[in-house]
């Protein structure tokens, strides 16, 4: 059973995690998340040291939400080729949000490139996941040496097409590219 210390923490992390999205890490003050929480400013040090303590929780339950993708995306084919679609779906899927405020991923590391290293590093960790299982994937097709090279290409494509269809605010600009990026894995 939760108790409400946890309940809170919780309710801070999950509000953390929207208002970085939707407007930024640097953006986004700790007065932002007591506003969309209803929990008191000062109650924050409880929880969270600092702004960056704070963002480490949110990178952890951004983590753990991408891995619970991945096993689920494995559970689901046995095909590796199939697999890696997984990450088109999740393109689409997302993709009303995604015009509108870009990656949840993406955009927290674009960020985090301009003025804190050290949380980048940390932040980076969800990339890596995310590459190293497209590499796996790549490699059970048969792709050996070549596979990180393309599964940073098959990252970079997504990102790509997510920024774009932020920066024009167009849904349909990124439902096109994930159907290319669909394409072209056929094509491997």
């Amino acid at each position: 059973m939760i108790n409400k210390a946890e309940r809170n923490r919780e309710k801070i992390i999950d509000a953390a995690m929207q208002l970085f999205y939707e407007h930024g890490f640097n953006q986004t003050s700790f007065k932002d998340v007591s506003e969309a929480t209803g929990i008191p400013k000062g109650n924050f040090y409880y929880y969270f040291k600092s702004k960056d303590d704070l963002l480490k929780a949110v990178i952890d339950e951004r983590r753990q939400w991408l891995r619970l993708r991945l096993q689920e995306w494995h559970k689901q084919s046995d095909d590796p080729r199939e697999r890696l679609k997984f990450i088109v779906s999740l393109m689409q899927d997302s993709a009303e949000n995604a015009s509108q405020h870009g990656c949840p991923i993406g955009s927290l590391n674009a960020e985090l490139t301009k003025n804190n290293e050290a949380m980048l590093a940390i932040a980076r960790g969800m990339f890596d996941l995310l590459l190293e299982w497209a590499e796996e994937q790549l490699r059970a097709m048969g792709k050996g040496d070549e596979s990180r090279d393309l599964a940073l290409h098959i990252l970079a494509m997504s990102q790509g097409s997510i920024l774009m269809g932020s920066v024009y605010h167009d849904r349909d600009l990124l439902l096109r590219e994930s159907n290319r990026l669909r394409d072209y894995l056929d094509t491997l």
